[in-house]
């Protein structure tokens, strides 16, 4: 599936679910799994989500972080989580949609990439918190095929590579008839 679906698909289906998390919710600590930090909030989680939103055209210009500077550093605080993320969401999508350059080289925080490769970090990032985060506040949602396709041909070539980032955790057995949804799943340490 073209790189840019996948990015807009996910980003849709977690805009969904952020609009589903509730006043009492979004306080509650998440598993480490979730996170590369100690004692974050599911607030902390969507805030990220809204800052690397934000990110998205400029990483996709070849904007260098310095360049960009700290433009977007509030988004990690915010308290109004749910707009914000509409707004860089929408802001995001668009970047992608019209995008057509995947030899760029993106600049992120962690070495250079291509845009392609970039779309992809960001993708499967998006793709599993969204699983996460439904469980963690117990929401029932409808994840497109498309998705869980693209992210299924992100992750099964590059399993072990990713499993030995911490990326994913230590594979779930599945059966092999397993619907597709339930292998990814299990293939990326998770439970449905």
């Amino acid at each position: 599936m073209e790189e840019t679906k996948v990015f807009v698909v996910a980003n849709e289906v977690l805009l969904a679910l952020i609009k589903q998390i509730k006043s009492a919710q979004w306080d509650m600590a998440v598993p480490a799994e979730m996170t590369w930090q100690p004692d974050q909030r599911l607030r902390d989680i969507v805030n990220y989500h809204i800052y690397d939103d934000a990110w998205v055209p400029d990483m996709l210009a070849g904007r260098t972080m310095a360049e960009v500077g700290n433009a977007y550093d509030f988004l990690r605080s915010t308290t109004d989580s749910v707009a914000e993320y509409e707004k860089y969401n929408s802001r995001a999508n668009k970047a992608v949609e019209s995008f057509k350059d995947f030899d760029r080289i993106a600049h992120l925080s962690y070495g250079d990439y291509t845009a392609r490769e970039y779309l992809t970090h960001i993708t499967l990032y998006r793709g599993l918190h969204i699983f996460d985060i439904a469980n963690l506040i117990g929401a029932k949602i409808q994840v497109p095929d498309e998705l869980v396709r693209g992210l299924w041909e992100i992750v099964e070539p590059q399993a072990q590579v990713l499993r030995d980032m911490h990326v994913i955790g230590a594979e779930v057995p599945v059966p092999k008839d397993a619907p597709l949804i339930d292998r990814l799943l299990g293939l990326t340490g998770r439970h449905r």
